[in-house]
């Protein structure tokens, strides 16, 4: 294997494109800059919507490539899941989305992917945390209130349950 070059970006999920900043890092590298980003887009399509950090690891002799996708931040998976532009400008007072347990922790298996925590539960706890400061509702309910309630275990079968 040859020399690499490292080529790090953050792009819009599923809609990246050969302007900047991809067609500039990448253009002198000598590599089909089209193929590469229909491939970003392809590894990226679910987080469609949302800010996306990629790595672009190119052989700079064989032209060859390797994408590393990686998650976007905890409130813009929460904001994509609950339907909003962005959190509350008054958290606590003013709620502006709901998220089901259900979509809490499929946020947290997201989430887990890059922290890799052992129990779910924790990373559960962190994503409420965030709907906190984002003033999203839990189950309809104040997110400080779900949190005693997961502490107590109410939600472990819906944390370590089904799937």
């Amino acid at each position: 294997m040859g020399k690499k070059q490292v080529v790090e970006a953050l792009v819009s999920g599923g809609a990246a494109t050969a302007g900047p900043p991809l067609g500039p890092a990448l253009g002198p590298l000598g590599v089909n800059v089209k193929q590469i980003v229909d491939k970003i887009n392809e590894l990226t399509a679910d987080f469609r919507g949302m800010r996306v950090p990629v790595k672009i690891i190119v052989d700079v002799d064989t032209k060859e490539f390797e994408i590393e996708v990686g998650i976007p931040t905890t409130s813009a998976l929460i904001a994509k899941e609950a339907g909003i532009e962005k959190g509350s400008s008054n958290p606590g007072k003013e709620f502006v989305g709901n998220l089901s347990m259900e979509q809490v922790v499929n946020i947290a298996k997201i989430v887990n992917r890059k922290i890799n925590l052992s129990d779910l539960k924790k990373v559960v706890l962190q994503v409420i945390g965030t709907c906190v400061s984002m003033g999203v509702k839990v189950e309809n309910m104040d997110p400080k209130e779900v949190t005693r309630l997961v502490k107590e275990g109410k939600y472990d079968d819906v944390i370590y349950g089904g799937s």
